[in-house]
Order: structure tokens, then sequence, then C-alpha cells
């Protein structure tokens, strides 16, 4: 038996441990070095103008192939709002909210030669939702950074499930629907197959075939 991460580009991973029973285990919250959406990273040149952190709640960011820069929410170019934001690295760092549709990793930056220091970046993370829809990280929406209760999963035959839209829509059909998140495995319905790492106050998501 092993565990391994299982990450992949707009999608929601899930971590998932193949015992003798047929029963899986995953995980829902990503690593620092797991991929949390497009190339999340976010640039800044300096003091953005629009707020004074960078890319603080409630404020916008642009789309791009490699990098994201902050915007006003105004902007035509304006794609995610910040729904929430914390320093440091994300596997420390609390859980972005549920429905988060994917996580901008924010290099730090300093200051130009000369200025005062208002201008500096610290190293953090932001947590996007998208203005318009179809946003990956609603329940059963085939991804985001973490798995919630809604969720539909699919095995990939070697010991590992992955994420995938519970409308079918993603590419594989789903196989499992996360149906509910409780404290501990014993406390899940005798028909689940699938026990999923959830995080919170309630870490294990029971989830039942399709």
């Amino acid at each position: 038996m092993r565990a391994s991460s299982v990450g992949r580009r707009g999608v929601g991973p899930v971590c998932a441990l193949l015992l003798a029973t047929a029963v899986l285990a995953g995980c829902g919250h990503r690593s620092d070095s797991e991929d949390t959406g497009p190339h999340a990273v976010a640039t800044s040149a300096g003091p953005s103008g629009y707020g004074a952190v960078f890319l603080a709640v409630d404020e916008c960011s642009s789309f791009g192939t490699t990098s994201f820069t902050e915007v006003p929410c105004t902007s035509e170019r304006a794609a995610a709002r910040v729904v929430a934001r914390h320093d440091g690295g994300v596997a420390a760092g609390p859980l972005c909210p549920q429905t988060t549709d994917f996580v901008l990793h924010i290099g730090a930056t300093r200051a130009a030669s000369g200025g005062n220091g208002d201008g500096a970046v610290p190293q953090g993370y932001a947590c996007m939702r998208k203005l318009e829809a179809p946003h990956p990280g609603d329940p059963g929406g085939g991804g985001g950074p973490r798995t919630i209760v809604g969720d539909c999963v699919y095995s990939t035959g070697d010991g590992q499930v992955r994420e995938t839209a519970c409308d079918g829509k993603g590419g594989r059909p789903p196989e499992y629907r996360v149906t509910s998140a409780v404290a501990d495995r014993s406390a899940c319905p005798s028909a689940t197959a699938l026990y999923v790492q959830l995080g919170g106050d309630r870490p294990v998501g029971c989830a039942r075939p399709v």
C-alpha cells in the first residue's frame, strides 16, 4: 500500500490510499509544491495603487498564461476576486474557503532601491473566486484547491483518485460522491466506500458510489 499526492492543472487533487477492502483514503488540501490553479503565480512591480496590500481581500486579479496582476475590480481585465489572503505558505497556513476556485501563490518582493519599503510584498497566498461562472470550486464543480461535500472523484487505477465534475463534463465520469463530512471515520455511514481527508473541523469526507 502507498499514499501519494495527485495534482493537475485546474482541478483539485485527492490523495488516495488503496486498501485491501477496496476503500480509498484521500486528502483535499494541497501543499506548496502542488499546482493550485492555472500556473498560479501573482506578480507585482511595486505598490499596486489599488489598495494598501497587494491582492488584499475583495481586490481583483487578471488572468494570464504564466502570471497574474492586480487590477481594479471594475476593469474589463478583472477575472477573479480575493476571498481570503494569508501570509506564508499554503501547507502551514489556514485553509482557503471551501468554494475557492483557485489559489495564487504570492512571491516575496522588495521595494525598489531607495524606496521607503511601502512597496514590499511578503510571501503569501490569495484564495480566489472567479467573477463569472463556471466555478470549479463549487460542490461537484470538478476543481478548486479543496475537496468538499458534494464533490465527485474517480479512480485512476493505481490506488489513487482524482476529482472530476459530477455532471460528467470533466473528461472522466464520476465514480464516487462525497456526501458528508465527519470528525472520524467511524461516524461515516455503513455504505461509505471512500474516505477523503477534507481538513478543518470535520476532516473526514464520506463518499459513496455514484
